[in-house]
């Protein structure tokens, strides 16, 4: 796996992580927006601990990366489910993430 593959993974979990912790911070305490929530700040976490293995290059990479890539299908799932900006934005930056994660893997 070259370098760039691994900077573009980082620098697309470390989107992911922030947009997933404003839109967390937006459902926080709406009707409705539990899951969206509680997903959105896995998300965020699972993308800073892959961007943090990926930075190192440690041999639990391509796991983290995995990892990251179906906790962010899932996420980006839940927040097409709603009909706002916020939900929007994060449900795209996981997609890329998602996109970014599969290629450390494959």
């Amino acid at each position: 796996m070259n370098n760039q593959n691994y900077e573009s993974c980082i620098a697309a979990c470390e989107s992911c992580a922030d947009e997933c912790s404003s839109c967390a911070e937006h459902c926080r305490g709406k009707s409705g927006m539990e899951q969206c929530e509680k997903l959105c700040m896995v998300c965020a976490d699972e993308c800073r601990k892959c961007a943090e293995e990926c930075r190192s290059m440690s041999a639990n990479s391509a796991q983290s990366a995995q990892q990251c890539a179906d906790t962010c299908r899932k996420c980006a799932e839940e927040c097409d489910k709603h009909d706002n900006e916020h939900c929007k934005r994060c449900a795209e930056e996981c997609r890329k993430c998602e996109a970014e994660c599969r290629m450390i893997t494959a």
